[in-house]
């Protein structure tokens, strides 16, 4: 029997601490990310705002520079212009203890505190913190080591998926369930890496598909710039979560406040979700009278789960890949010291899949590897005598 228009198909739900989160009660998350640059009192301002604007929960991003890039990363183009990244983060490096001050200001104002590591270092100083949930980043989906610790903190994930395919996904998600056991079962953002990203390219019908597929609860992380179309529509297709930027003014410095929206336009997101949650079929109609017929359509596409069109470009560069952390010369052995897995961006060349890391340690660089540079194929050399044989498994 053909469905309903506008009738959320999707039933699994996302519980944080017995809350349960499906596409009759969304989950609105403002994220703050590292808009704050830094300071107390912008963080503090931002966090009230996202309350006065209807988010149930405050997202920020725990940076620590050298466990997302390389140095020589460079200028990476971002919404606001080109930007020397590394130094960036650099700049945003604010330890657990900004953190804990946060977290208490979020759970004052009766809102789930949620962060984002980006490495080993930074998910271990969450869960000293006493986090409730975590959430891993779309370019985060195929980094192992910090899938492995994400799992290990027994709590409820949230998976961004921007920039992957839908093997990619089912990987992290298999990993992370497999690490967990007994676990909370994770959640899944669909994303289009892409900033902004044309509402068009969303294909939010793939929701029910990955939803079933899957057997968890999803929901969309839109970087778009209507504040109604992609996040309401969600919810008619099934979303139990719905995360957009928030900032106090597009014009201010943050990394993503180009794409943000302002207060006043996140309250427009906040009501139009509820309203879609409480009577999808009325709102969608509302938004086909307010977009189109035919707009609304495109956005919700055909449900196939491939990269968007503005994304591919940023496939296996967004993501991480294998980097040499210093100059490796010939014969060298591949070590932790020498390599990890980071982000590769615009100038330096793409590595292996971190899924091969430990297919590369202990065997020797065939070739010299340039400080920065991903580790390919022909830099892997043959084994250091008396290194355990990963292919037999001894």
């Amino acid at each position: 029997m053909e469905k309903s228009k506008g009738e959320p198909v999707v039933s699994y739900s996302f519980v944080v601490e017995g809350v349960a989160y499906h596409p009759g009660n969304p989950l609105v998350i403002a994220e703050i990310g590292t808009g704050h640059g830094g300071d107390r009192t912008k963080a503090s301002e931002l966090l009230h705002a996202a309350r006065e604007s209807g988010a149930g929960c405050a997202k920020f991003q725990h940076v620590y520079a050298r466990e997302i890039i390389h140095p020589r990363t460079g200028a990476v183009p971002l919404p606001g212009g080109p930007v020397p990244l590394f130094d960036r983060f650099r700049s945003l490096e604010t330890g657990p203890d900004f953190f804990a001050d946060l977290k208490e200001q979020a759970e004052s104002l009766g809102l789930l505190f949620l962060c984002t590591p980006f490495g080993v270092r930074s998910a271990r100083e969450l869960a000293e913190l006493g986090v409730r949930a975590v959430k891993v980043a779309s370019p985060e989906l195929n980094h192992g080591e910090l899938l492995d610790e994400v799992a290990r903190m027994a709590l409820p994930a949230i998976l961004s998926s921007g920039v992957s395919t839908l093997g990619d996904i089912e990987r992290a998600v298999d990993r992370i369930r497999h690490a967990a056991g007994d676990g909370p079962s994770p959640a899944l953002l669909h994303c289009v890496t892409a900033y902004p990203a044309p509402e068009e390219d969303y294909n939010l019908r793939v929701l029910e598909s990955l939803s079933r597929l899957l057997g968890l609860a999803v929901g969309v992380s839109d970087h778009s710039r209507d504040p109604v179309l992609v996040p309401a529509l969600a919810v008619c297709a099934g979303a139990s979560i719905v995360e957009k930027h928030i900032c106090l003014s597009r014009s201010d410095p943050g990394l993503d406040d180009p794409i943000a929206l302002p207060p006043s336009d996140f309250r427009r997101m906040s009501d139009a979700v509820r309203s879609a949650a409480a009577d999808p079929r009325s709102a969608r109609e509302a938004l086909e009278r307010e977009y189109g017929p035919g707009r609304v359509e495109a956005v919700l596409g055909d449900g196939r789960k491939r990269l968007a069109p503005s994304e591919r470009a940023n496939y296996g560069r967004t993501n991480r890949s294998l980097h040499a952390l210093r100059p490796i010369p010939r014969g060298e052995t591949f070590t932790r010291e020498n390599v990890a897995a980071l982000r590769t961006e615009k100038i330096l060349r793409p590595g292996l899949d971190p899924a091969l890391f430990d297919v590369v340690l202990g065997r020797r660089a065939a070739r010299d590897v340039p400080d920065g540079e991903g580790i390919e194929w022909g830099d892997v050399g043959g084994q250091e005598p008396g290194a355990r044989s990963q292919e037999s498994g001894g």
